[in-house]
């Protein structure tokens, strides 16, 4: 198993009108330009009396090196989201309301291949390795990544506001 690290976490709360499908697009296509290969490991859609209630999980990781890979999970957990319609500059236009919690963790892998797992000599030296000789390398990337995932999250923080209050 991959030896993790979490070097971001936040969370977005919304509650209110914003367009769903925007919303999922916009992240989707952000991630998929910044090369992360994405998966959504989990998508449940409920029918409530209150309105849908979804939850979703996407897995995004990105190779850095042979020994390192990026991952950035999202969790989204969306309640009482109903059809809603918005007027704007005189026109109807269409969306959503209802409340949003949507986490974001960002995670550095080593040795994701699990290459020094094989024996325990080998994972005595990926330890003597992780410490003492990429130690820097290492911080980096981490630096590189909480940098990248803050911004992520800023650009969802910005697009939520962005289409709240046009």
């Amino acid at each position: 198993m991959p030896e993790e690290k979490k070097i971001f976490e936040q969370q977005l709360k919304q509650k209110g009108f914003f367009n769903y499908d925007a919303l999922y697009n916009f992240m989707f296509i952000w991630l998929k330009d910044e090369n992360y290969d994405v998966s959504e490991d989990k998508y449940e859609e409920k029918l409530t009396s209150a309105g849908k209630e979804i939850k979703i999980k996407w897995v995004a990781k990105k190779e850095i090196s042979d020994y390192f890979r990026n991952k950035i999970e999202v969790t989204w957990h969306i309640v009482t989201m109903t059809d809603a319609e918005v007027e704007i500059g005189g026109k109807k236009v269409k969306t959503n309301k209802g409340e949003a919690k949507i986490k974001f963790k960002g995670i550095l892998e080593r040795d994701y291949e699990k290459r020094w797992e094989d024996k325990p000599m080998w994972k005595f030296l990926r330890g003597v390795y992780d410490k003492y000789i990429i130690r820097t390398t290492m911080e980096q990337y981490e630096i590189k990544l909480f940098k990248k995932a803050t911004e992520f999250f800023e650009e969802v923080k910005s697009f939520l506001n962005f289409s709240t209050h046009r």
